[in-house]
């Protein structure tokens, strides 16, 4: 069972920045691939941004040259840094962790922290 908990979430006007962060509860040795998704009020849930086990990355077309993820493996900690943010990025985002054990594939999410872009 992995725990994941988001935190960085906030009100911000067009054009500023903000910050993600992801708690996870085990080594990211034990896991294949974090990302971040979000939701939009009346949206299905869209994934933003993924981060592999060898440190690659994948970005929507969305948010690519705008947002950031990143992990430290020494705080278990994945992070979205999000800049030049629009209306449009309002959202619940959630981490994601995907993990394949004992021939299965797990997904876990976090409780969802809520970002609001204001024009």
């Amino acid at each position: 069972q992995v725990q994941l908990v988001e935190s960085g979430g906030g009100l911000v006007q067009a054009g500023g920045s903000l910050r993600l962060s992801c708690a996870v509860s085990i080594s990211f040795f034990s896991i294949d691939a974090m990302a971040w998704y979000r939701q939009a009020p009346g949206k299905q849930r869209e994934l933003v941004a993924t981060i592999i086990s060898g440190g690659s990355t994948n970005y929507a077309d969305s948010v690519k040259g705008r947002f950031t993820i990143s992990k430290d493996n020494a705080k278990n900690m994945v992070y979205l840094q999000m800049n030049s943010l629009k209306p449009e990025d309002t959202a619940v985002y959630y981490c994601n962790a995907h993990q394949y054990y004992s021939g299965t594939y797990y997904d876990y999410w976090g409780q969802g922290t809520q970002v609001t872009v204001s024009s």
